[in-house]
């Protein structure tokens, strides 16, 4: 997706300097980053807002936790998908309009989630749900970019990190309460006057923008493959210990991943409007940040989902009082993100970056040794619970900033959507990951099965930092964008990419 500097309507009123300078230019820039970052909130808190009444979802259904996880991975993968074609279809067709089209449809999505009367039927409705979610990411982040002025611009990315962050950490609180006081329904059926707000004041507030010259539609063949790779690779390591390791649907569900990863790639390099743009992967900050987020997000949503299920399986806390329980640790996050987009403006997003891990790090371990049988929350679970918060305020918004900045202008959003969708597809393997090391507890193994999960979870968060210290494998023009392309420390403008 292009981002222009400024729309023609704006450009009549004066210089650009003079349009984003004044009080009223100023005004309608948080207006408008506000409703967007309003958008994505609620967008990003569908991907975690399910994780606490995942147990009673699944007990409605009669269902089991493999096949319910399809739910929260149905929703991954088509969101994955959709977010990076979603940028140039908002070029071809206008911006605003792409953004309201998603915000509406998710609005009926939602409903139609909150009145499914089967667990197959809920499913479908949360992968067209993420469908229409794919088309706010990158068009709110669009719509946003050409109202701050390049020096402004950080901050703007930075708040919208924040949101999207302390969206899919508040996720499970909003859903146990909701799940307790009303009914696991309407989890989903909140999302509809929040979309109606946003469609009425979108409608007046925003300017709609378009790429004059935009070519064709995304390659269709590249958008399957890539829900496809993932979804083979989720299907085998979900169903690998019921089915078996060694049972042949697992081992061609692994094999059919493996293969078509190949077959995406070339796919991509021939296509003449290729899904993603592979030329973005020659700058160093944006594959390494890229590799980072997958890490992390995987590592992130097994954990939300892993310890709510600890809470309400084991301890025998009630849906609110595990969210509750829980909750330190978003307000956590919530404090600290805008701070830590900041410092990674100021100090260089691999220095905060690697902070977040070593937090998540220890917070796991504490979690993994202190956290037994009975219930000892201030004790086993408090000082656990704030410490990954910081490392999660410490990493995830700041990987949404570091992801583009190296990037020039132009390609913020396309950027953006493929740093969402590594965060989303990571989301998968999280999610598919706990539900193979759990596996299927009795009460006597399920204190040591859960403690199984948390170091897993531990090193792929430790991993997500330790990647950022890879020594450079080749010098050039691998690094053709200068020192825009080191996490170490990015300028305050974004440079060109090679």
């Amino acid at each position: 997706m292009t981002i222009p500097e400024r729309t023609p309507a704006a450009a009549a009123a004066g210089s650009a300097a003079d349009a984003h300078d004044s009080p009223a230019a100023r005004r309608h820039a948080l207006r408008v980053l506000a409703l967007s970052s309003l958008g994505v909130f609620v967008v990003f808190l569908d991907t975690t807002i399910v994780n606490v009444a995942f147990a009673t979802i699944s007990h409605g259904f009669h269902t089991t936790t493999g096949h319910l996880a399809w739910v929260l991975n149905a929703y991954s993968l088509v969101f994955a998908a959709v977010l990076i074609p979603a940028g140039r279809l908002a070029d071809r067709y206008g911006r605003k309009r792409v953004f309201l089209t998603g915000i509406t449809g998710f609005a009926v999505t939602s409903a139609l989630c909150g009145i499914a009367p089967s667990a197959g039927a809920l499913i479908g409705a949360r992968a067209l749900q993420a469908a229409f979610a794919a088309l706010v990411t990158p068009t709110s982040l669009a719509l946003v970019l050409p109202e701050f002025p390049a020096a402004r611009r950080p901050m703007a990315i930075g708040t919208w990190g924040a949101m999207a962050a302390a969206a899919a950490a508040l996720g499970p609180t909003t859903g146990a309460l909701l799940t307790q006081y009303a009914s696991w329904r309407w989890i989903f059926l909140v999302n509809v006057p929040v979309c109606a707000l946003v469609l009425v004041v979108g409608l007046r507030l925003l300017r709609e923008a378009r790429e004059q010259h935009a070519e064709g539609l995304p390659d269709p063949v590249g958008v399957v493959l890539v829900a496809a790779v993932p979804a083979a690779l989720s299907l085998a390591i979900i169903e690998g210990p019921s089915w078996g390791w060694s049972d042949p649907r697992v081992i061609a569900a692994f094999a059919v991943g493996a293969l078509l990863l190949p077959v995406f790639l070339l796919r991509t390099r021939a296509a003449a409007h290729p899904v993603m743009d592979l030329a973005l992967f020659r700058v160093r900050q944006f594959r390494v940040v890229n590799a980072s987020s997958l890490l992390f997000s995987s590592a992130f949503y097994g954990m939300l989902l892993a310890n709510i299920l600890f809470l309400q399986t084991v301890w025998g806390y009630s849906v609110l009082r595990a969210a509750l329980a829980s909750a330190p640790s978003p307000l956590v996050v919530t404090a600290v993100a805008r701070t830590a987009s900041r410092l990674g403006h100021t100090y260089g997003p691999k220095r905060v970056l690697s902070a977040g891990a070593a937090c998540w790090t220890v917070g796991l371990v504490l979690l993994a040794v202190g956290a037994g049988g009975h219930p000892h929350w201030v004790t086993g679970f408090l000082p656990a619970s704030l410490i990954i918060g910081l490392g999660i305020g410490l990493t995830l918004p700041v990987q949404s900033g570091a992801a583009v900045q190296s990037l020039p202008p132009a390609r913020l959003a396309v950027g953006s959507a493929i740093n969402a969708s590594f965060r989303q597809l990571g989301a998968v393997l999280g999610i598919s990951v706990f539900v193979a090391v759990l596996g299927t507890p009795t009460p006597a193994t399920a204190v040591d099965a859960f403690h199984h999960v948390w170091w897993v979870l531990g090193a792929l968060g430790l991993a997500s930092g330790l990647l950022l210290h890879l020594p450079r494998l080749r010098r050039g023009a691998d690094d053709a964008d200068g020192a825009a392309s080191s996490p170490e420390k990015a300028p305050a403008e974004p440079a060109p990419a090679a």
